[in-house]
């Protein structure tokens, strides 16, 4: 008896005590969540990394579509500060060191910038202007020159076709120095052309040298910026231009080429290296400027001046 009134309580003490409930959470858990979103919206699936890339690619040709800007540029010394606002280049700003010589070209670009109306007089301490140069010898003066508006290629040839007229585009390829960009700006108008490509990397852009050497001409000639000048020549071609190439050993010459009386795009090299691999191949036809007194070539500005004419004559 004893023994089994131990078994018993043994087994009373070995019962389980109050369980604490779940409150509920199993219950949810159970739940459904909604239809499974498709594979594009599931972070980390392939289809989701695809769907992020073409968004960003999409979001990247909207704003080179827009036309970007450069960036700002400072004239630094009283004479290249003075030529910059006689020959026009747009500006927002003239600092002027405190307590400066007034010297005659001082009164002279004050006046400039006065008169042409729309730029801020700013009186700074000499330390100031030091530190926006990074220690340049400014001599008192400094003109801050605003970020440039390019516009985007296709631009250029659309204005062309709603005036009714045929397309007449230079673009450049590899040319560096900003003054035959301003030259070419300036041979552009002066011939009707209806603007400039440039790319946008390892080119020259337009700064205030550009701007000074087109005589003012960039004011009214459209210069566009293109992520990849050899797509932005295909693009030209699948809209109806034709792309001809200067090029020393051209197959043709510019006189004999009667292409250049429609829709064109005149593609101009370096001086020292000419077209690159890609852009040369692009080209519908490769053409070389005749030079009887035997010079090896032509400064990107000339090359482009004359090939420019041509097709001027050619559409008078």
């Amino acid at each position: 008896m004893a023994g089994n009134s131990q078994r018993r309580n043994r087994r009373t003490s070995n019962k389980k005590g109050a369980q604490v409930g779940s409150g509920g959470k199993r219950r949810r858990g159970l739940e459904g969540k909604g239809p499974t979103p498709p594979a594009s919206a599931r972070k980390g699936h392939v289809k989701n990394r695809v769907s992020n890339a073409k968004a960003k690619l999409t979001a990247r040709r909207q704003v080179a579509r827009r036309g970007g800007k450069g960036s700002s540029e400072l004239v630094v010394g009283r004479n290249p500060v003075f030529e910059a606002l006689r020959d026009g280049v747009p500006a927002t700003t003239l600092y002027v060191q405190q307590y400066i010589e007034n010297d005659e070209r001082v009164r002279e670009a004050l006046q400039l910038a006065a008169d042409r109306g729309g730029i801020h007089l700013m009186e700074a301490p000499r330390a100031e202007l030091d530190r926006m140069t990074n220690g340049l010898n400014h001599q008192g003066l400094v003109l801050q020159v605003p970020p440039y508006e390019y516009a985007h290629p296709e631009d250029l040839a659309a204005a062309a076709f709603d005036d009714g007229e045929d397309p007449l585009i230079v673009a450049l390829d590899g040319i560096t120095d900003p003054r035959n960009l301003g030259a070419v700006v300036r041979s552009v108008t002066a011939f009707g052309g209806h603007g400039v490509v440039v790319p946008e990397r390892r080119a020259a852009g337009m700064t205030a040298g550009a701007w000074k050497t087109s005589a003012g001409t960039a004011a009214r000639t459209p210069v566009a910026r293109a992520t990849n000048l050899t797509r932005a020549l295909e693009s030209y071609q699948k809209a109806g231009l034709t792309v001809v190439g200067l090029a020393a050993d051209g197959d043709t010459e510019v006189g004999d080429l009667p292409a250049l009386g429609g829709p064109v795009v005149i593609v101009v090299g370096s001086e020292g290296k000419g077209l690159s691999r890609l852009v040369g191949e692009t080209c519908d036809f490769r053409v070389r400027i005749a030079m009887p007194g035997g010079a090896e070539s032509l400064n990107a500005g000339v090359a482009a001046g004359v090939v420019l004419y041509e097709a001027a004559r050619r559409r008078a």
